[in-house]
């Protein structure tokens, strides 16, 4: 994925995968949307310790970032966003069994955040498990109609999985979705190179 989607999203993870995950926020807050209660916001001071978190796992201090973390109140470090930040500091690590316990507890606590769905069926897939990473995913799709990423990640399982007419399915759906943040997610992302191999070596332009 582009740096200017990960600029835009916040979800700068790492060169190969990033485009593929949602980081502590922003798209996992629609609980609404799916009629779902969302957590009570973290107040003062918490609340800045996650955001100086964020701060520094921008900066590449998973160190520092895990440190502001310790710093929340103990009764308030299972709250989701706590919990997304504490993802991300692993992902960067590659800590695929840690993120895989983490986005099992995001989902359990919140639901209604996709970040969490999202964040556990990535995490399957790092460690080998595709097939559950999609089966997991799937079932949330009609949830969270709006967020591009949930049909993109399965055309990507797909595509690894060789189920290349499925792959294409769910690609045409994500473009659907976000038409712009799609291509450039879809560029640069090795998982899709079944797919288009399957195509003569051609992109997401045959997808359209």
């Amino acid at each position: 994925m582009s740096s200017k989607i990960l600029n835009e999203m916040s979800w700068k993870i790492g060169a190969r995968w990033s485009g593929r995950v949602a980081g502590s926020v922003r798209l996992g807050h629609n609980a609404e949307d799916v009629g779902l209660e969302e957590p009570k916001a973290l107040g003062h001071p918490d609340s800045l310790c996650v955001r100086a978190a964020q701060g520094w796992i921008e900066l590449g201090d998973y160190v520092e970032a895990d440190k502001e973390l310790d710093g929340i109140a103990p009764e308030l470090r299972s709250h989701p966003d706590v919990l997304e930040a504490r993802w991300e500091i692993y992902a960067r690590a590659k800590k695929w069994e840690m993120c895989l316990d983490i986005a099992e507890r995001i989902v359990q606590v919140c639901p209604g955040r996709a970040g969490g769905w999202i964040h556990r069926s990535f995490a399957l897939h790092e460690l080998g498990q595709t097939q559950e990473a999609f089966d997991k995913l799937l079932p949330v799709g009609d949830k969270f109609r709006k967020i591009w990423l949930i049909p993109y990640n399965l055309a990507c399982y797909c595509a690894q999985l060789r189920r290349l007419d499925e792959s294409r399915e769910w690609f045409k759906a994500a473009m659907a979705i976000d038409e712009k943040t799609v291509r450039e997610a879809a560029i640069d992302d090795p998982d899709l190179k079944p797919l288009w191999d399957s195509m003569g070596g051609t992109s997401w332009e045959k997808c359209g």
